[in-house]
């Protein structure tokens, strides 16, 4: 499902006396994190913060409207922060994780639906998907071109052509 607001990270401790936040990005590197101006403090979006950041190390150091002392950064701590998707520009078919997980995926040649897509795990050559079917099974799928047919994020669809030995029921 296509979300209007997706949870980008963590703030996880201050950084100096000023104020300045340490921030866990949940993005396939921190520059992604550190490039938003406004952020917001709830799911929802009704509570934006403008933000400045930088990239130090695997964290983000982010400098919040507002905060100006150790003592009110300290108090943000275990804070999620969420980013506006569309400000996110990302090349076409890609998807944030957050959006993929909850779609149903189906066979891409006779329908059969397999399950829905509950994790992915990131290896280094390619994804894993879970796919959790309706029994509680678990199955993992490589995420690659050969096997993911189709991603309509919008409709909450996948469709796969899996590898032989992935499902019980395979040839």
């Amino acid at each position: 499902m296509v979300k209007e607001y997706l949870e980008l990270g963590q703030i996880v401790g201050t950084h100096g006396v000023r104020g300045e936040l340490r921030f866990n990005p949940w993005a396939d590197s921190p520059a992604f994190a550190a490039k938003f101006k406004t952020l917001y403090t709830d799911a929802s979006g009704n509570n934006s913060v403008k933000v400045i950041s930088r990239v130090h190390g695997n964290v983000v150091l982010m400098k919040m409207d507002g905060i100006d002392t150790v003592e009110k950064a300290a108090s943000l701590k275990n804070k999620i922060l969420f980013m506006k998707r569309s400000d996110a520009k990302l090349p076409e078919g890609t998807w944030f994780v957050q959006e993929l997980i909850g779609c149903h995926v189906y066979d891409a040649d006779n329908a059969t639906e397999y399950g829905i897509l509950s994790d992915v795990s990131e290896t280094g050559a390619n994804d894993v998907w879970h796919i959790t079917d309706a029994k509680g099974n678990e199955y993992l799928l490589p995420a690659i071109k050969q096997v993911i047919i189709e991603t309509d994020v919008a409709a909450d669809r996948i469709l796969i052509r899996p590898m032989k030995g992935i499902f019980d029921d395979a040839d």
